[in-house]
């Protein structure tokens, strides 16, 4: 597979933080096996992480788990964590690729209306399925949720590629304005499809809107896993290009970019990876809008170290907010994006109020 920016130089030559950057990465690999081991060990059970990885290991021979125990582990808690590291990356490093793409640390899909679109595709299938989408449902199987929220994500990703760009420029203020027209609309036919479902389909429509892991299951990773994972393939591929175009895109081509290639794959790719999230886990925010902006602070901007770091601390924050949600009101469980709206919003405040200082200077 080629690069998408064929002979781009990594334009960041001052205040180079490549050391740095493999030195966060190696905390981060580090912290994502600490918080997997402290999320599947962490509730109802006694098991300890070096019991599940003896159990893992001798595949039930002298295990020291009870059945109680290895039902817990393997069949509710292992799912939930690698769920939970897969939408937590997929959603960080599409947050990180649209910040690249529209140029600005404010561009996140949940507040531009991605998520929205992808939530509108989802719950199509889900109340139609039982309509005029079952025969879709019937051939595409445990796909037509992903594939569905992916139609809806990439619909309103291209809708607001399209207006928020004009003349090879991107309005901040009019890609704002446009998601939040365009989330607003696809809530809007979202509540229509609400008020068509049935009892049990309201049930579970209410928990899932609010984001949650609880019903993580193996064969919900098989559906959505492959996904999000083949979104992040072409990221490396990205890294360069989405540098060269932090100059403007003018300068990115004439640095050797494919620009329209860049653009295609990365909206195929946030909107495979957004889709895939929101349906299996429902609406988790500013996980896309928190995550990168830390690690630009911290290694800088460059895309080549910026996009596999989101990756390790966003499936990170995500399994260690599970844990929380399914702990602090135990025996009950907060919906998970109760926690991460908690955390991102205030931040998103921070946000906003550190770049109006930095304008009025």
């Amino acid at each position: 597979m080629k690069s998408i920016s064929h002979h781009t130089d990594r334009p960041y030559r001052e205040g180079d933080r490549t050391v740095l950057a493999f030195f966060v990465l190696t905390v981060l690999a580090i912290a994502a096996f600490l918080a997997f081991a402290f999320s599947i060990t962490t509730g109802a059970s006694n098991a300890s992480i070096v019991d599940v990885i003896g159990s893992m290991i001798r595949g039930g021979a002298h295990d020291a788990l009870s059945s109680r125990d290895r039902i817990i582990v393997f069949d509710i808690r292992l799912p939930r964590a690698i769920l939970g590291f897969l939408i937590g990356g997929g959603l960080a490093v599409s947050g990180a690729v649209m910040q690249g793409l529209f140029r600005n640390p404010m561009a996140d899909p949940g507040l531009i209306g991605v998520s929205a679109g992808s939530s509108l595709g989802a719950v199509a299938m889900i109340v139609l399925t039982g309509g005029i989408l079952a025969p879709v449902a019937h051939v595409v199987g445990i796909f037509s949720l992903p594939i569905a929220a992916f139609i809806g994500g990439l619909a309103t990703t291209i809708l607001l590629y399209r207006v928020a760009t004009r003349h090879g420029q991107t309005s901040i203020a009019t890609m704002l304005l446009a998601g939040i027209a365009l989330g607003s609309l696809a809530l809007a036919a979202t509540g229509v499809l609400i008020y068509m479902a049935d009892d049990r389909q309201l049930r579970d429509l209410t928990f899932w809107s609010m984001g949650s892991l609880a019903g993580a299951t193996w064969t919900k990773i098989a559906a959505v896993g492959p996904i999000i994972v083949l979104s992040m393939l072409p990221l490396p591929f990205m890294a360069r290009g989405l540098n060269a175009l932090t100059l403007g895109e003018a300068a990115a081509f004439h640095m050797g970019v494919a620009l329209q290639r860049l653009k295609n794959v990365a909206i195929v790719s946030v909107a495979a990876a957004i889709g895939a999230s929101v349906a299996v886990s429902g609406g988790i925010g500013f996980v896309g809008i928190i995550v990168p902006h830390i690690l630009r602070m911290a290694i800088g901007p460059d895309h080549r170290f910026l996009l596999p770091a989101s990756a390790l601390f966003g499936g990170t924050l995500l399994m260690i907010a599970d844990v929380v949600a399914r702990t602090v009101v135990s025996p009950a469980e907060l919906p998970i994006g109760i926690i991460t709206a908690g955390v991102g919003g205030p931040f998103f405040l921070w946000m906003l109020l550190r770049q109006r200082s930095r304008l009025s200077q």
